[in-house]
């Protein structure tokens, strides 16, 4: 297999593109800039790192080890679900439906993958499972916050909404029910679209490395159609999950709606009601 290296000046021309991004960007004023130099030089890091410890972690192949990469893994994709949403839920449960989620998902898919599937020997070869649980975590990740913030938001703005269905009758599940279908397919629409354009409109990152690395075309579509698969399953389970108990959490036990439970100033109206809710 006949790899092309990069130099570190090759890295440098694309380095001279975003330098050149950020230029633009602060000369039309649009004000992202710095954000996109921060992220460039965060990829540079975190990608770096990554590969090292992907270096060593071939080298000396064990569970334990491939146990606390995975770990460290979730606990990331958990902070970045946080940080994507504009009203999370407060405390703990802000950090831990969606992680939970993604646990659940991401890693009994990947599992899965690993022993009926691909079938490395051992199951937990990092070759094989850091990239694997990598792509289910970011795409599982993505589909949570998007639909997260999406039941937040709407729960905040249509409060009186359901307040009404409330008083009408309706339990905690049929008031919230139409904002719960909404924020479900807004989490799975990027895997849907991916999925529907791959292969006519774009070519997937995972099959387009394997085809520069060498590998047979047709291999990488077969691992591609595998991944996004995997991906999509892993995305609409960790997604359902996510809402079901953040939905869930917007509630009491007496049905009444709890929106002093999301971070963010509550507006007087609300103030009031929570506080006759929670007395």
């Amino acid at each position: 297999m006949n790899v092309i290296s990069l130099s570190a000046v090759d890295l440098s021309v694309a380095a001279l593109l975003i330098l050149g991004l950020a230029g633009l960007s602060a000369w039309i004023r649009l004000g992202v800039g710095r954000q996109i130099l921060i992220a460039a030089l965060r990829t540079t890091v975190q990608l770096l790192l990554i590969g090292w410890v992907l270096k060593a972690l071939f080298a000396h192949i064990h569970l334990g080890w491939v146990a606390l990469m995975a770990l460290i893994m979730l606990a990331a994709a958990g902070r970045e679900v946080v940080s994507r949403q504009k009203r999370p839920l407060a405390g703990w449960r802000g950090y831990g439906v969606g992680s939970s989620s993604m646990f659940i998902s991401s890693f009994a898919i990947t599992i899965l993958a690993l022993n009926l599937i691909i079938k490395p020997d051992p199951w937990y070869t990092p070759q094989y499972a850091i990239p694997l649980l990598g792509m289910m975590l970011g795409n599982t990740m993505n589909g949570i916050a998007l639909a997260t913030d999406r039941l937040t938001q709407s729960a905040w703005q249509q409060r009186m909404v359901i307040e009404q269905r409330l008083m009408l009758g309706h339990t905690r599940s049929q008031a919230i029910s139409d904002i719960r279908r909404e924020c479900l397919r807004t989490g799975m629409i990027p895997m849907i679209n991916a999925m529907s354009a791959a292969g006519l409109v774009s070519l997937p990152g995972m099959m387009t490395g394997q085809i520069l690395a060498g590998s047979p075309p047709v291999e990488a579509v077969k691992y591609q159609i595998l991944i996004m698969f995997l991906i999509t399953a892993g995305t609409g389970f960790g997604t359902i999950l996510t809402i079901w108990l953040a939905s869930h959490r917007l509630f009491d036990a007496r049905h009444r709606l709890r929106l002093d439970r999301l971070k963010g100033d509550l507006p007087r109206a609300a103030q009031a009601s929570s506080s006759m809710n929670r007395g």
